[in-house]
C-alpha cells in the first residue's frame, strides 16, 4: 500500500497529521481530442494518456469530439465543471488559429486554464509519391499561373495546418485550393488518394508512409530544419518568411483550483520522462515542447495575436 501511494503523489500515507490530502480523481480523467483518431492531437493525448495512466488511482480515456477544426471539443470542456475530470488537448487550432479566423463560441484567453504544454510540433507540407509536384516552388508557381487550381488538404477551415498555407499564399501573393477534413489523418488519406496535391501533417502524421517513400515532404513551416528531416528546407529557406508550429497541451475548463491544477501538471511532468512518452516522441518526431501552465498560455497567447494580425493584413 505504501508503494501504491508513493506512486500516485504521495497522498494520505505521506501526508502529516491533520494535513490537507492532495486532490485525487474520484472518476476516469477524460482527455477530450478535438479531431478525428489518428491526428497529431490524438497521437498526443493517446501518448501521454498511456504515460500518466500508472500516476492517478483511475483510468485516463481520450475522448474523440472532431469537427469545426476542434471547436467542438474546446466548446464542451469550456462548459464542463473544473474538477479536473475533464480536460482539452488543446493548444492547436482551436487555440490558437481558429479564434484568429472566425468567432468561436469560448473565449481561447479566458475560458480555459491551461495545465501543461507537451509538445512542440513542426507542421511539414507534404506531397505523395508520383505527384504532380517534385517540390514546393513548383507547385507555386503553378498556383501563380492558375489560381486557385492547385488543391491543399488541411485539418479544417481555420485550422492551424489551413494557417501554413493562408500565410503561405499570403507570403507569395498566390492563392491554392483549400480542401478542408477533420483531422491530419483524413488529409492524409486525401493525399494518397490524389483528391488532394498537398497536405499540411505532423511529422508523426506522416512518419510510417515518409520512410516507405509515399510521401514527400517539401518544406516545413518552423525557423529551422528539423532533425528527423535535415534534407528539408524551412519556407524561409525558400524565400517565403513564414514560421508557425503547432504544440499540443493540456487545458482544463476555466476556475480549476490551484490544487487540482498542481497534481495534474506535476504527475504528468513526472509522466513526460517515462519510456512511454519519451519512445512516443522518438517515433514519431514530436519535440519535447515543455513549459507550465502560465509559460504555456503565455506562448498560446501569442501565437494567436500574430496570427490575428496576418489574417486582418490578408
Amino acid at each position: 500500500m505504501f508503494h501504491r501511494r508513493a506512486l500516485l503523489g504521495g497522498a494520505g500515507a505521506l501526508a502529516a497529521p491533520g494535513a490537507k490530502a492532495a486532490w485525487e480523481p474520484a472518476r476516469p480523467i477524460q482527455l477530450i481530442v478535438g479531431f478525428a483518431p489518428g491526428g497529431g492531437a490524438d497521437l498526443a493525448g493517446r501518448a501521454i494518456a498511456d504515460a500518466a495512466s500508472r500516476l492517478f488511482p483511475t483510468p485516463i480515456i481520450v475522448v474523440n469530439r472532431p469537427g469545426a477544426g476542434g471547436a467542438i471539443a474546446a466548446q464542451q470542456v469550456a462548459g464542463m465543471a473544473a474538477d479536473g475530470l475533464n480536460l482539452l488537448v488543446g493548444g492547436g487550432s482551436e487555440s490558437i488559429a481558429l479564434p484568429a479566423f472566425r468567432d468561436v463560441p469560448y473565449d481561447p484567453k479566458h475560458s480555459f486554464r491551461a495545465i501543461i504544454r507537451l509538445t512542440r510540433q513542426p507542421m511539414l507540407i507534404v506531397a505523395r509519391r508520383g505527384g504532380t509536384f517534385a517540390d514546393l516552388p513548383a507547385a507555386v508557381a503553378a498556383a501563380r499561373r492558375a489560381p486557385g487550381s492547385i488543391p491543399h488538404a488541411s485539418s479544417g477551415q481555420g485550422s492551424i495546418y489551413h494557417a501554413v498555407f493562408v500565410l503561405l499564399q499570403q507570403a507569395a501573393g498566390v492563392e491554392f485550393l483549400h480542401v478542408p477534413f477533420t483531422g491530419g489523418a483524413p488529409s492524409l488519406q486525401a493525399l494518397m488518394a490524389g483528391t488532394v496535391e498537398l497536405a499540411v501533417l505532423a511529422p508523426e502524421e506522416m512518419a510510417g508512409l515518409a520512410q516507405a517513400g509515399e510521401v514527400r515532404p517539401l518544406a516545413v513551416a518552423s525557423a529551422a530544419r528539423i532533425a528527423a528531416y535535415p534534407q528539408v528546407p524551412t519556407l524561409r529557406e525558400l524565400g517565403w518568411d513564414v514560421v508557425i508550429e503547432n504544440m499540443k497541451g493540456l487545458n482544463a475548463p476555466a476556475g480549476l483550483s490551484d490544487d487540482i491544477a498542481t497534481v495534474l501538471h506535476d504527475r504528468v511532468r513526472r509522466a513526460m520522462a517515462t519510456p512511454p512518452w519519451q519512445s512516443f516522441l522518438e517515433r514519431t518526431g514530436a519535440l519535447d515542447g515543455y513549459l507550465d501552465g502560465p509559460g504555456y498560455q503565455a506562448a498560446m497567447d501569442g501565437v494567436l495575436d500574430a496570427l490575428r494580425r496576418a489574417v486582418r493584413r490578408s
